[in-house]
């Protein structure tokens, strides 16, 4: 099983915790040293008959993030409305499946939406997102008296001990 990234939607639709584990790259791992970091005077780790990869490439910008949080966001709300719509009062939408990535969605009762993309071999992860909600979520932010009640304007979650708790989690699934 293999995580692909997490994000964390408050009741006004702002993405306040994203996290991404990307699989690694098929390139060594000095090829994605940003340009400032590079060392001219070494020899290149590459083969000579491979082009070199760019390094920015495998980098994705704060932008970029946003994007994928409001893409990710807009694909879960339509997709919640149509079965609505289509099921009746019971609202079903557990998860999705595309060719490349499965999501898996949860929401609490205060309106909160945890959202993970996995490979699409997984199993439905709506048990691991509740329990990443009572056991992380609401033990190191909830229960956190210097965390904020609301994060106004989709300012994000700051807190180490989820951050932290949240990454040993999820790696002890893959």
């Amino acid at each position: 099983m293999v995580v692909y990234s997490f994000y964390i939607f408050d009741r006004h639709t702002e993405c306040i915790y994203s996290k991404s584990w990307l699989p690694p790259p098929a390139a060594s791992s000095t090829d994605i040293l940003p340009p400032t970091h590079s060392h001219p005077q070494q020899p290149p780790q590459q083969p000579p008959q491979q082009p070199p990869q760019q390094p920015t490439s495998s980098i994705l910008t704060q932008k970029q993030y946003s994007d994928n949080a409001k893409l990710i966001f807009g694909t879960v709300f339509s997709l919640r409305n149509m079965v609505r719509k289509l099921g009746g009062s019971d609202d079903a939408f557990i998860s999705y499946r595309t060719a490349q990535y499965k999501l898996h969605y949860y929401e609490t009762a205060s309106n909160l939406r945890f959202v993970m993309l996995t490979d699409v071999a997984t199993l439905s992860m709506r048990n691991v997102l509740h329990q990443i909600y009572i056991n992380l979520w609401v033990e190191y932010v909830v229960k956190n008296p210097l965390s904020p009640v609301e994060h106004k304007g989709g300012e994000g979650v700051r807190n180490e001990l989820f951050e932290l708790g949240l990454d040993q989690f999820v790696r002890g699934l893959m």
